[in-house]
């Protein structure tokens, strides 16, 4: 299952990709140049899945480069930083890009709330309230598509929900796939 994982650049998508891949928590950060790749498999609900995980360069200026890397993908990790409220209104242009350029058009998201650990020392942090809410709005236009947003909070520095985040995300497409079946 090609999948990707997107958002603003220093957000901790290749924190959260390591940590999902047993390589623990790197605090330097070091800006991913175009893509970067790895394979995982794992079992989700007794089904075997092989993720190949692309890990996007999240700043402005690699866009036309994502374009080529979202061709052919079945899924997507889509996170913000809870403490930086424009990483968070930014996720719309995201799941646009995703959903142009996939080559499939709607595909199933998950939007995960990264650095959650960080969460209460930020008063103007976003809340998960606030991100389950959005993940509902855009349920609206997934549902009739066979899939709901979920969400979750999660940390690569704790390592809280990063398993969980992928296993959901292969849940959604085992689900999304079995609706597209019938």
């Amino acid at each position: 299952m090609k999948i990707v994982l997107c958002g603003d650049g220093g957000v901790g998508k290749t924190v959260l990709r390591d940590r999902y891949l047993g390589r623990g928590f790197q605090t330097k950060y070091m800006m991913t140049i175009g893509a970067d790749f790895a394979l995982k498999e794992a079992t989700v609900d007794n089904n075997k899945i092989r993720f190949q995980i692309w890990d996007l360069a999240g700043q402005q200026r690699f866009a036309n480069v994502r374009a080529v890397y979202y061709t052919g993908c079945l899924g997507g990790l889509l996170l913000f930083d809870v403490t930086r409220r424009d990483s968070f209104e930014n996720c719309t242009n995201w799941i646009k890009e995703i959903w142009k350029h996939n080559g499939r058009g709607v595909i199933p998201i998950v939007l995960l709330g990264n650095k959650a650990d960080l969460r209460d020392s930020h008063p103007d942090a976003i809340t998960s309230d606030v991100a389950k809410k959005f993940a509902m709005e855009l349920s609206d236009q997934t549902r009739p598509h066979g899939f709901d947003i979920h969400y979750l909070d999660t940390s690569a520095k704790t390592g809280q929900n990063v398993v969980e985040a992928f296993d959901e995300l292969g849940r959604v497409y085992f689900s999304f796939i079995e609706k597209l079946k019938k």
